[in-house]
Parts: C-alpha cells; sequence; structure tokens
C-alpha cells in the first residue's frame, strides 16, 4: 500500500486543485494536436477556432516544433510537427508524425509531481499495474530566448491508442499557457474504447477522472468553446 500511496503524493497538484475545479479539465496539461507540416497544423486549427497559435519553439535534436493554442488559465493545445530547421532525427519523431497524413488529435497530456516515483508506483497499481514507460527530461526554446525544461513519460510508450496519458512535470519553468494564444476554451475531455472497462480501470489506478464509455474505435474526444462556436476533436 505505501508505493500505492506514492500515486496520490506524486500528483499531488491534481489534488490541490480548487473544489469548483475538479475532474479530468483540471488534470489536463496539454493536448496534443500532431500535423505531418507545421504550417498545416496551424492554418487548420486557425479555420477549426478562428484563432491563430502562438509559435512555441524547436524541440532540440528531435527534429520538431510546435505552435500553441491555450484552452484555460493552465492548458493548452500543442500543434507540433516536423521542424523544417532541423535535420531529421535518427529515429522516428515522436507521436508517430512521420507517419502522419493530415493533422489530427492524438493524446492527451497530463499533470504530474515527481515523476520517477510516479512511475515507479504506477506499476505496482491494481489489475496489474500500469507502465508508464521511462521518465525523461525535454528542453525547448520560445521565440523570446527563455528556456523551457521540464520532465515526462516517454511519448514513444502507447498505452490503450494513447487513451491513457503522458504525464509532465515543468517543474520551475513557466507553464506555456501564459504565452499561448487565447481565445479558445476546453469544455470537456472523454473517451471512447471497445474494451472500455478495462480502460477505465487503469485511467482510474492512475488517479484521473477521464470518462471512458464503450466505442466501436479508440477515440479521445474534446469539445471547445472558441470564436467559431463549438468544436469537437476526435483522435
Amino acid at each position: 500500500m505505501g508505493r500505492v500511496a506514492l500515486i496520490v503524493a506524486a500528483i499531488g497538484v491534481l489534488a490541490s486543485a480548487p473544489r469548483a475545479a475538479e475532474g479530468v479539465l483540471a488534470q489536463v496539461d496539454h493536448l496534443v494536436y500532431a500535423t505531418p507540416d507545421l504550417q498545416l497544423g496551424i492554418e487548420t486549427a486557425e479555420k477549426l477556432f478562428g484563432v491563430r497559435a502562438t509559435p512555441g519553439g524547436q524541440h532540440p535534436g528531435q527534429g520538431t516544433r510546435n505552435a500553441l493554442i491555450g484552452l484555460g488559465p493552465a492548458s493548452y493545445l500543442e500543434i507540433i510537427g516536423p521542424d523544417p530547421d532541423q535535420p531529421k532525427p535518427a529515429g522516428p519523431r515522436r507521436f508517430g508524425i512521420d507517419d502522419l497524413r493530415a493533422p489530427h488529435l492524438l493524446t492527451w497530456v497530463a499533470k504530474g509531481k515527481s515523476l520517477e516515483a510516479f512511475a515507479s508506483a504506477a506499476k505496482a497499481t491494481p489489475n496489474g499495474g500500469v507502465d508508464l514507460g521511462a521518465v525523461i527530461p525535454g528542453s525547448r526554446k520560445r521565440p523570446d530566448g527563455v528556456v523551457l525544461s521540464w520532465t515526462y513519460t516517454d511519448p514513444r510508450t502507447v498505452i490503450f491508442d494513447r487513451l491513457v496519458p503522458y504525464f509532465i512535470d515543468w517543474g520551475s519553468s513557466p507553464h506555456p499557457s501564459a504565452t499561448a494564444a487565447k481565445g479558445v476554451t476546453l469544455l470537456s475531455l472523454r473517451a471512447e474504447h471497445p474494451d472500455s472497462r478495462h480502460v477505465q480501470e487503469k485511467i482510474n489506478d492512475l488517479g484521473l477522472k477521464l470518462a471512458v464509455t464503450p466505442g466501436a474505435q479508440p477515440s479521445l474526444i474534446a469539445t471547445f468553446d472558441s470564436p467559431k462556436g463549438r468544436v469537437e476533436l476526435k483522435s
């Protein structure tokens, strides 16, 4: 029980969220909107929402860069695609970007703390545990020169079609939502899966509030309010 209890401590940021914000929306750090071409992703998102994403920055050595749209005071939509100013990395780019043919919602990333302890404790949860993969460092430089650094669970680890999220800890870096384009709000986030009971067990074991219901195909479903009205994206 001691190791399992670490899960609550390791995501204490979730437990400390205001009561009015309880639920999955308080746990969302960002949504990943992956694209085979960053400019295409930015333009597609602008057509959907009526908001143009703010340039984020390069991910050195990863062959990607991003642009951001804020979704609330501490969450955002990350549009991520290949960076033409970097050489192609030796291995595949994260999130299967090299195989994409069009921009689409891919997955979500949850707020986390003490990720090494959290990932270790996750392996000891009921129902066989959850292997979140390695905890690795990341960084990027904003256009204004500020370097953001973080740790996160390996985005190459895929659990239940990426309905089980990745976890990120920004440490002392400012949260990207502070400089992201404004005007869009995340209203809801839910999931569907043919084996919804099993997926929901894993989600619950990680202390997450994402509702998973039966569906013919695995799908993450996000609903937004925007200048162009209500928008729904499905992975």
